[in-house]
This record gives C-alpha cells, sequence and structure tokens, in this order.
C-alpha cells in the first residue's frame, strides 16, 4: 500500500480534515480551519454535532457487538483516527472483531497505517464509497461475508447530491451481505435554516459541497431492511446514555437486513 503523495493537498480545503478541527483534532491545516469556521460563524452547533456523531458510532457499535452479535464491520468514509473509533469500541466487547475502513484521503491513509495489525484484525481500504465493487472485492480480503456485517455510512452520503446515487451505493453494498448484517448511516438534515447556511458557507470557503437532506429522504436508504428501535431519530436521541438529549440537524438509524 502505497501514499499517493500527489494528492495530499494542504492548501485545499479537505472534508476529513475539516471534521477533524471540529472535533478538536489537530491533523488539519490553515485551509481546513478556515473553512470550518465559516461554518462555525453561522452554526455554532457544529461542533456539538461532531461531538454526538461520535457517540452515536459508539453506541451503535456496542448495541452490534453486544447485543446483536456482530462481529465484523465494515466502516466506509471513515475519516481520521479521533477517539473512540470503531475497531477500539467492538473490541472493547469482542476481542475477536474485525474492521475494516475505507476512506480516499491521503491523509486518512497515512493514520491507518497505526491501526493496521499484523493479525489482519484491522484493514483500510483505500477508496472512493463510488467505487463499491472495488471495496467489496477488497474488503472480502478480512471480512467473512457468509458472516453477519455492519456496513457503516457515518456521516459521509451528503457528498454526493443525487440521493438515488446514494441510495444504489447502499444497496449495492448491503447486497453481498447475509441476512442478520446490519446498515448503520447517519447524516446532516436540512431541519433548521441555520444549518443550511452553515451548508452553504462551507461551499463558499472552498470545502467539498455538503447536500443536507430531510430525515424523510435519508429514510429511503433504508428500503428493505428492519429498523431496530428507535428507528430513524436525531442521533442525540438513539439510545442515549442519559436522559438529556441535545437537539441537532442530524439524523441516524441501525437497520437489520432479514
Amino acid at each position: 500500500m502505497t501514499q499517493p503523495e500527489a494528492d495530499l493537498r494542504t492548501d485545499v480545503p479537505h472534508a476529513a480534515r475539516i471534521w477533524n478541527y471540529w472535533m478538536g483534532g489537530t491533523d488539519n491545516f490553515a485551509a481546513d480551519r478556515a473553512a470550518g469556521d465559516a461554518v462555525v460563524r453561522v452554526y455554532p452547533q457544529i461542533a456539538a454535532m461532531a461531538r454526538l456523531s461520535r457517540g452515536f458510532l459508539i453506541r451503535a457499535v456496542r448495541h452490534l457487538a453486544a447485543e446483536a452479535g456482530i462481529r465484523q464491520f465494515l466502516d466506509v468514509g471513515t475519516g481520521l483516527p479521533t477517539m473512540q473509533n470503531t475497531h477500539e469500541v467492538a473490541r472493547g466487547v469482542a476481542h475477536e472483531a474485525r474492521v475494516v475502513y475505507v476512506d480516499n484521503d491521503p491523509m486518512v491513509l497515512a493514520h491507518a497505517r497505526t491501526l493496521l495489525d499484523g493479525g489482519g484484525a484491522t484493514r483500510y481500504v483505500h477508496a472512493d464509497y463510488h467505487e463499491p465493487e472495488r471495496i467489496l472485492a477488497e474488503a472480502a480480503t478480512a471480512l467473512d461475508f457468509r458472516e453477519p456485517i455492519a456496513v457503516m455510512f457515518m456521516g459521509v452520503m451528503g457528498y454526493e447530491p443525487d440521493l438515488a446515487v446514494v441510495r444504489s451505493i447502499v444497496a449495492r453494498m448491503m447486497a453481498d451481505t447475509v441476512p442478520g448484517s446490519h446498515l448503520v448511516l447517519w447524516d446532516g438534515t436540512n431541519t433548521t435554516p441555520a444549518v443550511v447556511e452553515g451548508a452553504r458557507r462551507l461551499a463558499e470557503s472552498g470545502g467539498v459541497p455538503y447536500v443536507l437532506r430531510s430525515p424523510e429522504e435519508l429514510a429511503t436508504c433504508f428500503d428493505g431492511l428492519s429498523m431496530v428501535e428507535p428507528g430513524l431519530v436525531r442521533i442525540s436521541a438513539w439510545r442515549p446514555d442519559s436522559a438529556d438529549v441535545e437537539p441537532i440537524d442530524a439524523y441516524g438509524a441501525v437497520a437489520r437486513k432479514v
């Protein structure tokens, strides 16, 4: 696996690094911080969204590993490692859990090397989610598709402007999985004027445009699957650890293939 150095542009805002900045990380550059600040000025809740999205990931993965018995995870569009990554959460429940991460950012690729282990329990695929066939083929070298797999899209599908394409990607990824597999997906939603303005500012500042969809549109990505309670809800309200639920413009769900 070689790093495509030519693609590592530090002067152009990049989605994974902007998100890292909002999460309080240090793996970002001036262009990323400028784009991130442009959003914060009109939508300061973006930092809370970043934090709450990690909470959703933790709760969803714990549920899948502890209650659904899932031991294989395919995390598509993972972004830069922070704290409580998918493999850490899953193995906190089941040490034998296997995780394949997918991302198209060369900076993520560099960081992924620190996650890889000699036993192959954690793998990284350098690919775009528009390449489901490639992702599935490479993931199959580490995951057993005869057993249930959790396929995860965590706040990344807004980078594809066409909902039909989003649905086709999700459907193709799930098609190769067996019954008992799960889909975990969350995304930002167009549920307040402030978050819509934040998305506009992100595009104006040079960041990759992000399409905010309605919860009803996101729900169509789960067609044919059985929703796990409480269904598609604000990510802060999905099996929260406390009764104090922050309102946020992001919805997510976990659903089972039957």
